[in-house]
Parts: structure tokens; sequence; C-alpha cells
């Protein structure tokens, strides 16, 4: 596994697992059979409402707690709101702290939100905070009024929609852009896309494989999700090749710039 290290000094690995629109109920198998896969960043959220689910098979995999990296997000607005919603959080998921907790969306009251999450983070209980399908300019906004600076921006990356300029942004100010919707969903028939095809044939790997490798190379964070067990293993097999610059290129060609999804978050 790599790993890059946050503004907080906090080690995040670079590939995590996904349990959006995973059941409820299928979310302790899941979590489990990514966890012996070899997975040790879980990412989910309150809305998807499976926290429960993540934290009692991390608690049952037997390994130490300091091991994981579990991200959750917040969709609540406001300080109040969401102070309740951290301490539902660390309950859901059985543990005394998390390790990194975003504002899911842009919120009414984001700033009373991000409040709250920072004084969470004074006090232990958050390794880390940031955002989710939040763009610069409000980033911006709330820098000047914020005490912490956000560690991560969690928003829509993949080939088709590579967020060019607002990674430049976070990496100018030290922040890890991390990807969701690593594949796209899977539209536009993206794994049959010629150009991923000849370039998975090179490698002899997947086209799924592929993608992932390209986002890790571009030193974004990926969190892909799936329920079934052959692929979780195959999207966590990406160590063990790189892709050629030449091959890197020609990925960063296929930038649509824009979303599949109706916002470029």
């Amino acid at each position: 596994m790599k790993y890059v290290h946050l503004n907080t000094g906090t080690q995040m690995p670079m590939l995590g697992f996904g349990v959006y629109q995973i059941p409820r109920e299928d979310t302790r198998r899941a979590v489990s059979e990514a966890i012996a896969i070899g997975y040790r960043h879980i990412d989910t959220a309150q809305y998807y409402r499976n926290e429960a689910g993540v934290g009692q098979a991390v608690r049952e995999s037997g390994f130490p707690r300091q091991e994981f990296f579990i991200t959750t997000k917040v969709g609540t607005s406001g300080y109040k709101e969401t102070k309740k919603q951290v301490e539902r959080a660390l309950k859901n998921l059985q543990t005394d702290y998390i390790d990194l907790m975003l504002i899911h969306w842009v919120v009414s009251d984001y700033e009373g939100t991000y409040q709250a999450l920072e004084e969470a983070y004074h006090e232990g209980k958050l390794k880390a905070i940031g955002l989710s399908n939040f763009q610069p300019e409000l980033i911006e906004h709330l820098k000047k009024r914020a005490e912490v600076k956000p560690a991560v921006l969690q928003n829509e990356m993949h080939v088709l929609q590579q967020q060019v300029d607002t990674r430049a942004y976070c990496q100018a100010n030290s922040i890890q852009f991390e990807s969701w919707a690593p594949f796209g969903e899977g539209r536009q028939d993206i794994f049959n896309h010629p150009v991923l095809t000849e370039i998975r044939l090179k490698y002899s790997k997947t086209a799924a494989q592929v993608i992932l490798r390209f986002i890790l190379q571009e030193g974004v964070v990926a969190i892909p999700k799936t329920s079934h067990k052959d692929r979780m293993a195959e999207n966590f097999a990406v160590f063990d090749f790189n892709l050629t610059e030449n091959d890197l290129q020609t990925i960063r060609q296929l930038d649509q710039q824009k979303g599949l999804f109706g916002w470029n978050g």
C-alpha cells in the first residue's frame, strides 16, 4: 500500500474501500471481505446509513484500531446538529476517534458545520477534517474564517473528469485531493473505452486497474466501491505496475472537463 501524508501529519492510505449503496445488512460482510483482502482505508457516510456495519467489521477483524483509516461524512447543517452527529458517528463506528470526517456537500450553514468539526478535531475525536463536493471559491471563503485548514477535498474524479484545476488548487494549498466515483459509475461504457483497452492489454491488466493506477499516479486518493469479493481483489491489485509517462499523457487527453453527474464537484 502507498500512503500520503495529510497537512495534519496523519498518514492516509491512497487506496480505500467505499461502501456507498451497499445495504446496511450487507455492509459488515463486504467490509470484512475487503479487510481480508488487505484494505485498511474504509469510506462511509451518515447518508449511507451503514456506519454501524463498518464499525462492526473493523471491530471484529482482530486488527488493532490504529491499522485502519476510517472516513465518514456529515450531511447535517449547522453547529448543534453536527456536534450531535459526530457523537452518533463515533457510536455507530464503535470507535473513540475517526480518522477523517468530511462535510458531505455544501449545506446551508457549512460554516457552523465546519466549526463543530474543528472543535471535535481539537478534542481528539477527529484526526483530520475536510470537505466533499466543494469548489475552490467556497474553500477560500471557509479558510478565511476557519482555524483548521481542510486536510482533504473529496470530489468526483475519473479519467473523463480529471478535475485538473481543482487538483492544482489543492496541491498549492496542501489539501489532499480524493476521488469519489473513480470509475465514473461505469457510465459512457468507460471499461470498454478503446484507449483504456489498448493500454490495459499492454500491461495484462483490466481497464479498472488502469483507471485506478492512473488516479494513484496522479497523486490522488481513490475509493472504489463494490460488493463483489473478486472485484475488491482486482481493485486492490494495482501496486505491481506503473504506467509510463506516455500512457499517463494519453489518458490525460481523455478529460472532458465536465462531470457525469451534472456538476463539476
